[in-house]
């Protein structure tokens, strides 16, 4: 069974600006996907559509729908998205700066409520895999590190208990050595937990190396899917996001060799 499935979905900004063109994934139960393109691609606007976050942004979704564990949630609001275990981790982190990161990590738990001792046995095991976050729990958000604040934006997901997680870009800003224990946390909580992860990232070779596979955006449609030691072996996908070639930027949909699957069209 599918945990989340994304069924040739169009989405339209402003009423006039269409920025996503049929786009269609699948994310299976207790796997992990990666949704790769450059920036600008669409990666952050399908996640918004998933997780409902896209009508605060003036953005509409003109067709298709999205299931989560078989049920059409396009509707929902993302507080009862949450509810069902449904959670986005937005780009930037945006955690509240002014609290504590004990604090930031509480609030992730508001839906649940839960007892004081529910609290702390959840907080125990968000620290047993983020033990960063125990040594800094008193420090202020606002004063900690990137890496320590998208660990604390995690952390404040996996509080609500979800079963499935959305992350937004969560290498952005972020030392290459921090960004492979983030990754190894989420391979973690996938391999002990069954969360699901639909991760959106611009570091193909780090996203692939942790996946299971992989959708390649460009301007707002899927042109490219596969499992992700293909992908990453792939060298149209090295040259794409490694550099040019010849007079500039290639694109899938320029060349001859390659053929785009339609399965959502159908």
């Amino acid at each position: 069974m599918n945990a989340l499935s994304v069924n040739n979905i169009e989405v339209i900004y402003d009423h006039v600006i269409l920025v996503l063109k049929g786009v269609s994934l699948q994310v299976p139960q207790g796997s992990i996907v990666a949704l790769l393109g450059a920036n600008g691609a669409g990666k952050s606007t399908t996640l918004k559509t998933i997780s409902t976050l896209l009508r605060g942004e003036r953005g509409d979704v003109t067709k298709g729908e999205v299931r989560f564990l078989g049920e059409r949630v396009d509707q929902l609001t993302p507080n009862e998205l949450v509810q069902r275990g449904l959670a986005q981790v937005m780009e930037g982190r945006h955690c509240f700066g002014h609290l504590t990161i004990e604090e930031n990590l509480l609030t992730g738990a508001y839906t649940r409520k839960l007892s004081r001792a529910q609290l702390r046995d959840e907080l125990d095991r968000v620290y047993r895999y983020f033990p960063r976050l125990k040594e800094r729990r008193n420090s202020q958000a606002g004063y900690t590190s990137g890496g320590e604040q998208q660990m604390c934006a995690i952390g404040r997901a996996l509080m609500a208990k979800p079963s499935m997680i959305l992350l937004d870009e969560p290498s952005m800003g972020i030392a290459p050595q921090i960004v492979d224990e983030i990754f190894g946390i989420v391979k973690d909580l996938n391999a002990n937990e069954g969360v699901s992860f639909l991760l959106a990232e611009q570091n193909t070779m780090v996203a692939l190396r942790y996946a299971d596979f992989g959708y390649i955006l460009e301007n707002g449609r899927v042109v490219m899917e596969g499992a992700a030691h293909e992908l990453a072996a792939n060298e149209d996908v090295k040259e794409f996001y490694l550099g040019v070639a010849g007079g500039g930027r290639r694109s899938f949909r320029e060349q001859k060799f390659y053929r785009r699957r339609k399965r959502w069209l159908s």
